[in-house]
């Protein structure tokens, strides 16, 4: 009977809440609104779920086009506004014209960043003609503000690859933000990007490389899978593109390298891992890391080569046979083939980087005090020589017919200026004491047996004849005949004393394969003689590339800094990550845009302090699993691993060999070690905060945004260009070393 009543009671309040419905009585509405208001509010909830789960799947695509939407907006505002040649714009804008106009050039660095500079060049209409010389200005038929925003291009593409590899590390989103948005708002790689110059290639294939590595790092459970090999390739790729801008980044590719050795050294260790499914892993690594940036590098040479086809001011460090084959060249054009006795002829080391046999009226401050002797890179006069039997042939007659000379047979070599001959004795060299010194002594009739010099043919691409030799295509080696030392010339400079220039000596090592031993006739002249063309003889593409590649690297070992100059740009490797130091562009004229390279300091200081803070980190985690504490999941330790131990990899190895090399350095040397530090400082953030309250996260990371914002909007000035008088910027000198308002 309850549960009748029950029923009947319940029946009745529904049936009277329809008749209340149907009746629309004030109280209706009242007894209804609990149940249709959670209805909306359900589907409101529903809605706005839907809404945020929209925006987290299109946060990777509208956060990168924002952050790439400032970047071009920062590093494109006003960016003819100087009209001026700023910094190394004299340099790289040169090597561009170079391209341009055709004309061979040298410099210590890869081909490929300063062929971008000649294609920005080609699209802004540029003919090549202008100079580039510093501090003037440009012409108004020269677009050079395209040519700018041509290389801004570079670093505005970092800033997105930045985001994505943070991601692409496991990040946490406002961590990715925080990456980001120090890349973006770094005042130096602002400035840096906004000329004429390689550095934002640099950087650019820097960040590209660790972009695809990470990349490639998240497919490890996916391997030989077609996205695997696409990034794969793609690292290859990137590390074939900065090498060949900028030999520095090698540094970069020392860090994937380290990581494919730790990578395969884990598969080696896997017993249940089939060897041949372990060979494919080798393999693809060879193919795709080695052979793929060798043959990126060799393709940028190649280009360099095919564009770069009349003769110009790099001839020099190339060989004879090279230079033979430039549309325009003297080398070998209208000298004789053979050379015989009274030939007057320069001679060209063959060694990588050799120059041309040299000497002059200066002696040798200690030693034997005699003539120098050297090898020089340009050509004047006092690179000639003539050639003349040795003491013992009585029947010469310069005016009878040429007799011709070769293999096994003794001559002298007479300065042409001074008339000395070629000679050496037991005294030590002046640099490589452990070979003899060679100098110039006496003349035609004043000498001895000491001036004689054995020929000994190497090589002939030409013929098979080695009684005589011939312009370009002879290689030979002079042998001394008393002391039985080989001349050779082995890229040592001499001091100061010496112009710094290629210290020759003659050394007792016998070693036929040493081409720093072996010389060539580069030009010859001979009025008994008819005129030839041996540069019809091509010269090997890869010796050329070897030869260029040796030549640039011993260039830039010889890029020491000079006691005898103050050089008030360059600057030391600990000054770099205190942010002790920034660099004048330009002229700091009032009447000028003053343009200033300094870092943001933020960024600067609290990156550089990151990566003791993570040394300090690792120790102590490292201790407490000494002591037994497993705290940490595989997942934790493997994100500590790639996301913070190989950004501070990274750091090392591109800021260690400042710190070792003698060469001059400045403060652009350290950004691409910057990039690393930012990496390191935004994994501290994300491991530190991750398991944070979201009210701290969101307070914690919206200070550092403020401050970096903050900060770079602060020092824009120096990136955009500083005007009127100094005295209006010494808000930002705040310290003396920041010469920027005086």
């Amino acid at each position: 009977m309850a549960a009748d009543k029950a029923t009947a009671v319940s029946g009745a309040n529904v049936d009277g809440a329809d008749a209340l419905r149907r009746r629309n009585v004030a109280a209706a509405p009242g007894a209804v609104a609990p149940r249709a208001e959670a209805d909306d509010r359900k589907k409101a909830q529903k809605q706005g779920q839907s809404f945020l789960q929209i925006l987290d799947a299109w946060e990777p695509v509208i956060a990168s086009l924002l952050f790439t939407g400032v970047a071009l907006f920062t590093r494109l505002w006003k960016i003819g506004q100087s009209n001026i040649v700023t910094w190394d714009e004299a340099h790289f804008g040169k090597f561009g014209s170079h391209y341009l106009q055709h004309t061979y050039y040298f410099d210590v660095h890869p081909p490929l960043g300063k062929l971008l500079v000649g294609l920005s060049g080609y699209i802004a209409g540029y003919n090549g003609s202008f100079e580039f010389k510093s501090g003037e200005k440009y012409p108004e038929e020269l677009d050079y503000t395209t040519m700018r925003a041509f290389n801004a291009l570079f670093g505005v593409a970092m800033v997105p690859m930045s985001y994505f590899t943070a991601r692409a590390l496991n990040m946490s989103r406002p961590a990715v933000w925080l990456i980001t948005l120090m890349v973006l708002c770094e005042n130096s790689y602002t400035t840096i990007s906004r000329f004429i110059l390689l550095d934002s290639m640099l950087l650019c294939g820097t960040v590209s490389t660790v972009l695809c590595w990470a990349k490639f790092h998240r497919l490890q459970n996916k391997s030989f899978e077609p996205e695997w090999f696409f990034w794969l390739f793609m690292t290859g790729l990137s590390i074939g593109c900065v090498s060949s801008v900028k030999l520095v980044g090698l540094f970069v590719t020392a860090m994937v390298g380290l990581y494919t050795i730790e990578d395969l050294w884990n598969k080696f260790g896997d017993l249940k891992m089939p060897p041949l499914e372990l060979g494919a892993h080798v393999v693809s690594r060879v193919v795709g890391l080695i052979v793929v940036p060798f043959l990126v590098y060799l393709l940028s040479f190649a280009i360099h080569f095919a564009v770069l086809t009349k003769t110009g001011p790099g001839d020099a460090q190339m060989s004879s046979l090279f230079q033979a084959n430039l549309e325009g060249t003297e080398v070998g054009r209208n000298s004789p083939l053979e050379v015989a006795y009274g030939s007057r002829a320069t001679i060209k080391n063959m060694g990588y980087g050799g120059g041309l046999l040299h000497s002059h009226v200066q002696t040798y401050p200690e030693g034997s005090n005699q003539q120098q002797i050297t090898c020089y890179h340009h050509k004047d006069a006092n690179n000639d020589w003539f050639f003349y039997p040795n003491r013992r042939d009585p029947d010469y007659n310069p005016e009878e017919e040429p007799r011709f000379f070769g293999d096994g047979q003794v001559i002298r070599l007479i300065h042409a200026q001074t008339g000395r001959n070629l000679h050496s004795h037991e005294i030590a060299a002046p640099v490589t004491k452990a070979d003899r010194e060679v100098s110039c002594y006496g003349n035609l009739t004043v000498g001895d047996e000491k001036d004689h010099w054995k020929v000994e043919v190497v090589s002939d691409v030409a013929s098979r004849d080695r009684s005589r030799i011939r312009t370009l295509t002879t290689a030979f080696r002079l042998k001394h005949e008393v002391m039985g030392c080989y001349l050779r010339a082995g890229n040592v400079n001499l001091p100061q004393w010496g112009f710094k220039q290629i210290e020759t000596t003659c050394t007792k090592e016998n070693n036929p394969r040493d081409t720093y031993t072996h010389w060539n006739v580069e030009a010859h002249w001979n009025e008994k003689l008819p005129a030839s063309d041996p540069g019809v003889y091509k010269s090997p593409f890869l010796h050329d590339f070897i030869h260029l590649n040796v030549a640039m690297m011993t260039s830039n070992n010889a890029l020491v800094p000079d006691p005898d100059k103050q050089d008030d740009l360059a600057s030391q490797w600990w000054q770099w990550p205190i942010l002790n130091v920034g660099l004048r562009m330009c002229g700091w004229d009032d009447s000028i845009v003053k343009y200033f390279l300094l870092g943001n300091p933020f960024v600067y200081w609290v990156s550089t302090a990151s990566l003791g803070v993570f040394g300090l980190l690792v120790a102590w985690y490292l201790i407490r699993w000494q002591r037994g504490y497993k705290e940490l999941s595989q997942g934790e330790i493997d994100h500590i691993h790639y996301a913070g131990v190989y950004p501070v990899i990274g750091w090392f190895l591109h800021y260690l060999p400042f710190v070792v090399m003698a060469r001059v350095t400045y403060v652009h040397h350290y950004y691409p070690a910057l990039y690393f530090a930012i990496m390191c400082l935004g994994f501290l953030a994300d491991w530190f905060l991750r398991t944070k309250a979201k009210a701290l996260q969101y307070a914690v990371y919206g200070v550092l945004y403020t401050i970096i914002i903050g900060l770079y909007i602060y020092f824009i000035p120096i990136c955009w260009g500083m005007t009127g008088p100094n005295k209006n910027y010494s808000y930002m000198k705040w310290f003396d070393s920041w010469r920027m308002s005086d």
